[in-house]
């Protein structure tokens, strides 16, 4: 299966992936732009593109292989196939391909992830190290317990909702503190007035638009100031 969006090709973990590449009208820092589990959607190439008139080179890896769904119980399914710790490694190659991008400047990239992105970027970042040089998950919270954040030292710029149902802010602050306990890294914690999934502009049961167009260009700026 492919996804109309797919428009790059690289080696990931052993095979070839796919993705949506934007790029800006010369060079910039290399962002990867993680989906949510509804797959690569329009929602997330968007985002690459938003990105892009931002001047930075964005990369959505497309971790289904083509698949899309606006099912909740698919979605489900597609993820729990997925395991964070393979998905991380499958992000790697994506890291390797903007490195290696003639329009990619400096030495890191940028990860960003929404929902299930989320927690996968935080998991990338703490496996990448130091070719990781920004994160920014939006309400994504990877397991706690079973992940290792001593590899971690890229700044980190988190969005959580305050009505999430689904991430409790004594989960984020048991976040906050195991990294703080584990790496160097002292993340920055922004809770807004909103649900889960409130940056996606085309999900209108859960967008909240006050929220989005605070997050954002806290998000942009955080990247540039780290990204070089």
């Amino acid at each position: 299966m492919t996804n109309p969006h797919q428009n790059v090709s690289f080696a990931s973990n052993g095979r070839t992936a796919h993705g949506y590449l934007a790029t800006p009208s010369g060079s910039g820092p290399g962002v990867v732009v993680i989906q949510e589990w509804w797959g690569l959607t329009d929602h997330v190439a968007d985002i690459a593109d938003r990105l892009a008139a931002e001047g930075f080179v964005a990369l959505a890896p497309d971790l289904y292989g083509g698949h899309t769904t606006h099912d909740a119980q698919e979605a489900a399914r597609l993820m729990q196939q997925l395991p964070v710790d393979q998905a991380a490694r499958d992000l790697s190659g994506a890291v390797d391909y903007l490195l290696a991008h003639d329009s990619v400047t400096g030495s890191s990239v940028g990860a960003v992830g929404f929902c299930m992105g989320g927690k996968f970027a935080i998991v990338l970042a703490a496996q990448q190290g130091d070719r990781v040089g920004a994160v920014v998950p939006f309400y994504g919270l990877p397991s706690v317990a079973d992940t290792d954040f001593a590899g971690l030292t890229a700044p980190m710029l988190c969005h959580f909702g305050e009505y999430d149902r689904s991430i409790s802010m004594d989960a984020v602050a048991e976040l906050r503190d195991k990294i703080q306990q584990q790496s160097e890294v002292r993340p920055q914690i922004h809770v807004y007035p909103a649900g889960h999934a409130f940056f996606n502009d085309q999900n209108p049961a859960a967008y909240h638009e006050d929220s989005a167009r605070t997050a954002w260009p806290r998000t942009l700026d955080f990247l540039r100031r780290h990204l070089t």
